[in-house]
Formats: C-alpha cells, sequence, structure tokens
C-alpha cells in the first residue's frame, strides 16, 4: 500500500522559492524528503509554482542590487559592468631587459647564481 501524499502547502513552496531555499531546506521545512520533492517537481502545477517563486526570488536580487549601483554603491556597479556589460580588469604584467629588450635567461647561469649564493652562507 502506498503512503499518503504529505500536504505541501503551494503558498508557502513558492514563498521559501522566492528566497532561493534549496531543496534539503525546503523538504525540511514541509517534513518530506527532497526525493519526495523530486517526484512532486514532476507535476505541472508543483513545478510552475517553484519555477515561479525562484524568477521572482531572482528579479528582487537583481532589483535590489540596480537600487545599490544607482545609489552611488561602487561595488554594486562594478559586478553590474563586469557582468552586463563584459567590462573586466586587466594588468598587464611584462618583464623586460635593459632597454625593454628580453630577458636573457641561461640555465648555467642560474646555477652558477644558485653556487655563488650556497657558498656564501
Amino acid at each position: 500500500m502506498a503512503r499518503p501524499e504529505a500536504p505541501i502547502d503551494l503558498g508557502e513552496l513558492e514563498k521559501l522559492c522566492v528566497l532561493q531555499c534549496t531543496d534539503a531546506e525546503i523538504a525540511g521545512f514541509f517534513g518530506v524528503s527532497t526525493r519526495t520533492l523530486e517526484r512532486r517537481r514532476q507535476v505541472g502545477r508543483f513545478r510552475e509554482v517553484m519555477e515561479r517563486g525562484k524568477a521572482k526570488g531572482r528579479i528582487s536580487v537583481r532589483r535590489n542590487l540596480f537600487r545599490l549601483a544607482a545609489g552611488d554603491n561602487a561595488a554594486a556597479a562594478i559586478f553590474l559592468a563586469k557582468n552586463y556589460l563584459g567590462l573586466k580588469d586587466v594588468i598587464a604584467n611584462e618583464h623586460s631587459g635593459p632597454d625593454g629588450a628580453p630577458i636573457q635567461v641561461s640555465l648555467a647561469d642560474i646555477l652558477r647564481q644558485r653556487k655563488k649564493t650556497h657558498e656564501s652562507d
């Protein structure tokens, strides 16, 4: 005989999804297993409620992020510029020898220098 279906209030489910709760957190809240959520997600209405809640949560986060950026929050503005405008930090670290020439590296010179350093210790 199959177990009776555990009651999950769809209104509460949507609220938890707005908060971007994980399946484990939602399952704990309702006292069911994550496997139960996975099975229920196969049902159209249940899946729609979860997807709508998750979407509302993402929109809320995005709205707050834009509000922070508009309010002179430099970190939020930089995040948005990097993620939405494709901007990025570029630091060019180039080393060169005298007069911009390539650095000449010789394994023999390196070994001689190491030997001198160890002899003087």
